[in-house]
């Protein structure tokens, strides 16, 4: 009697099922993710459609896992039927306002896959630096890289991350935005960014990208040709945000053209006759897009399938989503979940308490809801202090 055990009979080993073979794809918006675990006297059984929901099931198993006193492992007995409610999961991390060395990338990997995040939203360049190694246009990163050394992502660093992501079933999801936040393109692109006017002279600086120019198309197709290939996930971010008018403005030869366009003074049809031109380039290369919503906003004509990123506040988020869904898109939530913004005391629980549904609207407009992202963005954020913050 005294070597009887308090627990029932030893486990040795977890069984895995999965319906549908195939560990060698890429993770897509359409993944199947749901699992069944059954943990019973004797035997453990873990059956999934795809080696995805194998994956989360897993996790799942590892945290029922515990100790006892005299470390010896033990499961308690549970049924788990589980399956995401949104199939995309994300997190954006902000490579350029400060670099991120790759071994930061990768243990928010582990912690994303620890919590069943599925999608890496990669804003990988912005006005402060360009880290991206492009094999097309290595001036980008020689130039715009805050050292072309030490802080860039080579091809070998991108393909680990996508790798280590798959491993995890994550998908990695690249933003190269345009026209605006491109300041570190300038250097390396000599010609790509617009020329700032004071009075009749330039004054020496940039803003976003030319858009009247027919080499700014050309050199756009080439780029998202590059990008096009080394990232696998269907759906690409463009960007499109916060696009500052005053140097557009400024410029004389833009000027000119916006009258020979019959654009008047709104420069948002200027705006909208360049973003209308990338969307057409994306699609032309098969690749599928996600935009943030002044893209929307400013009335640009984008194809049916757009997804449209809802990240301000200006005017209440839900009213946003509600419009978005309504017009017939579908939408990708962030508002209410900006972790870089930081206040004194429990700030957290906020974060917990948004329902992403909760707005004015038809049931087919709630389906149009893919899910939401967390943002940290870098303007405060580095390697020492992602971790703590993010997590």
């Amino acid at each position: 009697a005294e070597n009887e055990q308090p627990w029932g009979t030893p486990c040795t080993q977890l069984l895995v099922f999965v319906a549908t073979p195939g560990c060698d794809g890429f993770p897509s918006l359409d993944s199947k993710e749901g699992y069944k675990l059954s943990v019973l006297e004797g035997s453990l059984l873990l059956s999934a459609d795809a080696v995805w929901g194998a994956l989360r099931g897993l996790e799942t198993f590892s945290q029922l896992v515990g100790r006892d006193e005299n470390g010896t492992y033990y499961i308690n007995k549970t049924e788990i039927v589980d399956f995401p409610r949104f199939p995309h999961r994300g997190l954006l991390l902000d490579t350029s306002r400060h670099y991120l060395p790759l071994r930061a990338i990768l243990e928010t990997l582990d912690v994303m896959a620890y919590n069943k995040f599925n999608v890496f939203h990669w804003h990988i360049v912005d006005d402060p630096s360009f880290p991206y190694e492009s094999l097309t246009f290595p001036e980008l990163s020689k130039q715009g890289a805050f050292n072309a050394m030490t802080h860039v992502y080579t091809a070998s660093d991108v393909q680990t991350v996508i790798e280590y992501a798959r491993l995890r079933g994550i998908r990695v999801i690249a933003e190269f935005d345009t026209p605006g936040h491109t300041l570190s393109w300038g250097p390396g692109a000599p010609g790509l960014l617009t020329p700032c006017y004071l009075g009749k002279d330039p004054s020496g600086t940039y803003g976003p990208i030319n858009p009247i120019l027919n080499s700014t198309y050309q050199f756009v197709t080439s780029l998202f040709q590059e990008v096009s290939s080394v990232f696998p996930d269907f759906f690409l971010h463009l960007g499109g945000d916060e696009v500052d008018f005053t140097c557009w403005k400024s410029n004389p030869k833009i000027r000119a053209f916006m009258k020979e366009m019959g654009f008047g003074e709104d420069y948002k049809k200027l705006e909208s006759f360049y973003i209308q031109r990338l969307l057409d380039i994306i699609s032309s290369l098969g690749k599928g897009y996600i935009v943030w919503q002044e893209v929307f906003d400013n009335g640009v004509k984008v194809r049916p399938d757009t997804i449209i990123h809802v990240w301000k506040n200006s005017m209440p988020y839900t009213q946003e989503m509600a419009n978005v869904t309504k017009a017939g898109y579908r939408a990708l939530l962030s508002a209410p979940w900006y972790l870089n913004h930081i206040s004194y005391g429990q700030d957290w629980m906020a974060a917990y308490q948004v329902e992403p549904l909760k707005f004015e609207g038809v049931p087919e407009q709630k389906d149009r809801v893919i899910g939401g992202e967390a943002c940290m963005w870098g303007e405060y954020v580095d390697a020492t202090n992602l971790a703590p913050r993010l997590w």
